[in-house]
């Protein structure tokens, strides 16, 4: 598992990235069965059922560019999904080698999520302290209905209640190496790399 920021070891592996927040959007936007469903979920700030996740996710490491490998994004969020995720990469001949965990306090994390915001015209992201746009009209940007104070925070609980657990479930098998978040993304890189040799 390597979070949001985890985009940027893909190159060099030469295997894809997997983000269930991608494939469920994309499921929301399309408006699929799934996806409408999910929708509810995600406005709530609330985990999208087992059953819908773990459906994508299977059909998604089937595909031609897992063969080699994937780095996971935001799964598994739950202990259930962990030991769903090992009978679909058992099914596939393979096995969750390692897993990082970025450690980021919290209240860094509410800033990060809260001051997202999307360009209405061009479809890109910034943030409003760290990232902020120079060719954008304010105006123009929006915040996702699953950015705001109120949804991280409830976001934040449900990790910590359910998704903390995964990272025993891995620790329990010696595949968790725990990092600072709060490093310069070019130093977390480095460490990154470095775990993945």
């Amino acid at each position: 598992m390597i979070p949001s920021r985890g985009r940027f070891s893909v190159d060099k592996y030469g295997i894809p990235q997997i983000s269930t927040g991608d494939i469920l959007r994309v499921a929301v936007a399309n408006q699929t069965k799934l996806g409408l469903e999910a929708k509810k979920f995600m406005d709530a700030g609330q985990l999208v059922p087992d059953e819908v996740v773990n459906g994508l996710v299977a059909e998604r490491l089937a595909e031609k560019d897992c063969e080699k490998g994937f780095i996971m994004d935001g799964f598994p969020r739950t202990v259930v999904q962990a030991k769903a995720l090992d009978e679909i990469l058992t099914k596939l001949g393979k096995q969750i080698e390692k897993v990082i965990a970025l450690n980021v306090p919290d209240a860094d994390i509410i800033e990060r999520i809260t001051g997202r915001r999307t360009s209405k015209v061009t479809g890109k992201i910034y943030h409003i302290k760290f990232n902020p746009p120079v060719d954008e009209k304010e105006e123009d940007l929006v915040q996702r209905a699953d950015d705001t104070e109120e949804v991280v925070v409830k976001r934040l609980e449900t990790y910590h209640n359910q998704t903390a657990p995964v990272l025993d479930y891995y620790k329990a098998q010696n595949k968790v190496t725990e990092i600072d978040g709060t490093k310069k993304l070019e130093d977390i890189t480095q460490d990154i790399f470095k775990i993945l040799g």
